[in-house]
């Protein structure tokens, strides 16, 4: 086959239909290819391509933040629905032919190692298998930091004295849940149906905040607001790195949240795999079935081009600085981020290979910062990564 693409979320579904589209010969496998997508994916509406159609997004809603005073975003916030989205892009399949197995490697190229001992061939082999990366090199020994988040799904109405119908609440900073130690956020968003999802976050931490932590925060929050959940509300439970390397497996893309398209900012990255899909695609077909190192080479600089290898490396130094900021100080980070023009923060929020803007989100932020806070954001560039957080009470 032309293309296997490890992986059966967003992202890898994504990717092996807009192959199967071009006329490619497509695999696609994963341990249960048929499970139900149950995260909940959000975006930003001008983020999402134009070739999804509007069935997709289960809500929409102007956005909103508190940090230490309220900001209207100016974007409208878009809540995916996973049940279509799963289904329309099952329904882009062509040429597209699919395998249970867990991969487990990559032991030459163009080979994928299968954990029941058999092995898939093909020409390129993509790795969208998400954190787990079963085709990148070893995992690095230190501690990943990680987003990690509690939520519950609630009726819309029980949830006014936060967010009002049709509204978001991208991140509210307020220690409404009384209690001290590292900096936590709620996240309210319309899922559509009535129902909202509330979700008390950490931001980015290493290790990742723990769960039982989010869960006591987040009823306490609630009870401050005089909300009071069922007991039978539905859960959902978050926890990913934000701070991986580029994927490094030898001879394999790593695409979706395993390229990481992960923003260590926001923890978004299936827009930018839905948006990246058909232009991966275009590259692999241009060079295949006859040049499968072209082919490869060309995907890889289509996922990385230079200027979005400069912006990971930025980011990745905000996150260090965003980790080594004194929780006291998080708020007050993000009231002057927040303050910043819309075309500042868009270009830090979204923009993967926009280095002007990117540079230009960062010089504003420095500008309108104190020199305390201007120390916590040049300091990390200097620095190693911070190993842990744990020195922090929680």
């Amino acid at each position: 086959m032309d293309v296997l693409v490890v992986g059966a979320g967003p992202a890898g579904m994504a990717l092996a239909a807009a192959c199967g589209q071009t006329g490619m010969t497509v695999g696609l496998v994963d341990p249960n290819p048929d499970r139900p997508w149950v995260a909940t994916y959000g975006t930003w509406s001008p983020e999402l391509p134009d070739h999804l159609p509007a069935s997709v997004v289960a809500a929409r809603a102007d956005g909103r933040a508190i940090a230490l005073t309220e900001h209207r975003l100016g974007w409208e916030y878009a809540v995916l629905d996973v049940d279509r989205l799963r289904a329309h892009l099952a329904d882009q399949f062509t040429g597209v032919t699919t395998y249970r197995g867990r991969a487990v490697g990559s032991p030459e190229h163009g080979a994928v190692a299968l954990a029941d001992g058999s092995t898939l061939r093909a020409a390129v082999v993509v790795d969208a298998a998400g954190r787990w990366r079963p085709l990148s090199a070893a995992p690095s020994r230190s501690v990943p930091a990680e987003q990690t988040a509690y939520g519950l799904i609630l009726d819309e109405q029980t949830v006014t004295p936060l967010a009002k119908p049709g509204e978001a609440l991208f991140m509210d900073w307020r220690a409404d849940h009384g209690e001290a130690g590292w900096p936590t956020f709620v996240y309210v968003v319309p899922l559509g149906h009535g129902k909202v999802l509330v979700e008390e976050t950490s931001l980015a931490r290493r290790p990742g905040l723990a769960l039982s932590t989010l869960r006591r925060r987040l009823y306490a929050r609630l009870a401050h607001h005089g909300i009071t959940p069922p007991n039978d509300a539905r859960t959902e439970k978050v926890s990913f790195p934000v701070d991986q390397q580029r994927h490094s497996g030898r001879d394999v893309l790593g695409f979706g949240a395993a390229a990481p398209l992960v923003h260590p900012a926001s923890g978004f990255s299936v827009a930018a795999s839905l948006r990246l899909a058909p232009q991966v695609a275009v590259a692999l077909a241009e060079h295949l079935p006859g040049h499968p190192e072209r082919a490869l080479a060309a995907a890889q600089e289509t996922v990385w081009p230079a200027a979005a290898k400069v912006i990971h490396r930025v980011r990745r130094i905000g996150l260090e600085a965003l980790l080594r900021m004194p929780g006291a100080e998080v708020p007050g980070f993000f009231e002057r981020f927040f303050l910043l023009p819309d075309a500042d923060r868009w270009a830090y929020l979204t923009a993967r290979d926009d280095v002007g803007g990117t540079v230009s989100a960062m010089a504003s932020l420095f500008r309108e910062s104190n020199w305390r806070m201007r120390r916590h954001l040049i300091l990390p560039a200097l620095m190693p990564p911070l190993l842990t957080n744990d020195e922090a009470a929680d």
